[in-house]
């Protein structure tokens, strides 16, 4: 497999991550600062700073290669109303590197091609899988 020169590990400078509904995100992590805030079950704001070890970046990196982060669509969404609509659940993933970046903003009930809801799916689970663990690891 070739991969993409501009997204390359090595290179690798950042990776945003948010949920929310609306264009509210209230929820957020930012891999260059460690600052991961979310809501809980309580709807208390949880603050930690969790910082990504060489071994996850290059593991996300991985994902989003054999996903193919880098050829999916910005909006993956059913249709406009779905993306300005308040109530809808979105993810938002951006992978920074030291020439280019990669974003693309994820409705999950997107009923269109599965494959592309399969590969966005699964890059959002295992950042959050990530996340999670390096947040019950650091306490």
């Amino acid at each position: 497999m070739i991969k993409n020169a501009p997204f390359q590990e090595k290179y690798f400078v950042s990776l945003e991550y948010k949920w929310g509904t609306g264009t509210q995100l209230e929820n957020s992590y930012n891999s260059a600062t460690g600052e991961f805030k979310y809501l809980n079950k309580n709807d208390s704001l949880v603050k930690s700073n969790v910082k990504l070890s060489q071994r996850d970046i290059k593991y996300l990196d991985s994902i989003a290669d054999v996903q193919g982060f880098w050829n999916l669509p910005n909006i993956i969404a059913n249709n406009e109303a779905d993306v300005n609509n308040p109530k809808q659940l979105r993810y938002f993933i951006k992978f920074n590197y030291q020439k280019k970046s990669k974003e693309v903003t994820y409705l999950p009930n997107f009923s269109g091609s599965e494959r592309m809801k399969g590969a966005i799916g699964k890059m959002q689970k295992e950042i959050e899988l990530t996340l999670i663990d390096k947040e019950n690891a650091a306490r």
